[in-house]
């Protein structure tokens, strides 16, 4: 009986070991995919805006566009040596953090501010532009100053630096919250909101396209920086997207991407691209 019992546990025993195994394996994998993974795929996936022009949006014929997304197009192009191999999947601002750690995507380029608190929880590469916030109201409008919203109702995008600089440094300002930008923008025009505050870059190409509003604070909180991004802990992705920001850098790809994805949406509300674009190192 003892033998019997011993050839009846061995391969359940054999069994669990393996589970047990397949178990670790799965637990111990990398954090997200590693370049020779990505190259092997045949696709770097890049998560992106699809309403937030000039950024990242869907053009008429139904094709992500944008500053961002040229970016995006670079990057495909210097791994895998063809821009059609990257894929874009559209996103909004309070999902990004989840996409990345949820493996949805290999590199966050959505307008991106890197902040202490994102830093915690992603990996933020080389920055590549400069933003602050700003807040814009309709032309009709009483509000002239940021202390004239007290009392008023100001939109906002879920996830995004302004909710977070309001929340703490405004919290007797009442905030209507929306998850697509569009949404945001529209409760602006049917006036369910005294005034919306966003990337003051965003509002300046906004207002260039929406006459009938103006901006009341175009260079609110922090100096911030909009930076790609990667899952946390992912070292070897995070070096190679350094490398390539301060290459394309040193190319001049960013000051060409203004000229041709930015300058025609700001108009002339940005004289010198310097003010926005992080330059290359002397």
């Amino acid at each position: 009986m003892k033998i019997q019992r011993q050839n009846f546990f061995l391969p359940t025993l054999a069994l669990f070991g393996a589970l047990a195994l397949l178990t670790y394996l799965g637990c111990t994998k990398k954090t997200a995919d590693s370049l020779s993974s990505i190259r092997a795929r045949g696709e770097l996936v890049i998560g992106v805006f699809g309403d937030k022009p000039p950024f990242g949006y869907i053009d008429q014929a139904g094709r992500n566009v944008g500053f961002d997304v040229a970016l995006a197009r670079e990057l495909g192009r210097a791994l895998l040596g063809d821009e059609k191999k990257v894929k874009f999947v559209t996103l909004e601002a309070a999902n990004r953090v989840a996409f990345l750690q949820a493996n949805k995507v290999d590199i966050i380029l959505a307008n991106f501010t890197n902040t202490p608190e994102r830093a915690q929880v992603v990996d933020f590469a080389e920055p590549y532009m400069r933003a602050a916030l700003g807040v814009i109201v309709p032309n009709d409008s009483p509000l002239k100053t940021l202390a004239d919203l007290k009392g008023h109702t100001l939109v906002v995008d879920k996830g995004t630096t302004a909710e977070s600089y309001f929340v703490k440094n405004y919290p007797d300002i009442e905030l209507l919250r929306f998850d697509q930008n569009t949404e945001a923008f529209q409760a602006l025009k049917d006036r369910r909101g005294a005034a919306l505050s966003h990337d003051n870059m965003l509002l300046f190409a906004w207002n260039n396209g929406n006459p009938g509003f103006r901006l009341i604070e175009s260079n609110l909180g922090n100096a911030d920086v909009i930076a790609p991004a990667v899952k946390k802990g992912n070292t070897e992705l995070l070096q190679w997207t350094n490398e390539q920001i301060v290459r394309l850098r040193k190319e001049g790809f960013f000051r060409r991407a203004y000229e041709s994805e930015l300058r025609p949406h700001f108009g002339s509300s940005i004289k010198d691209p310097s003010t926005v674009l992080v330059e290359p190192s002397t």
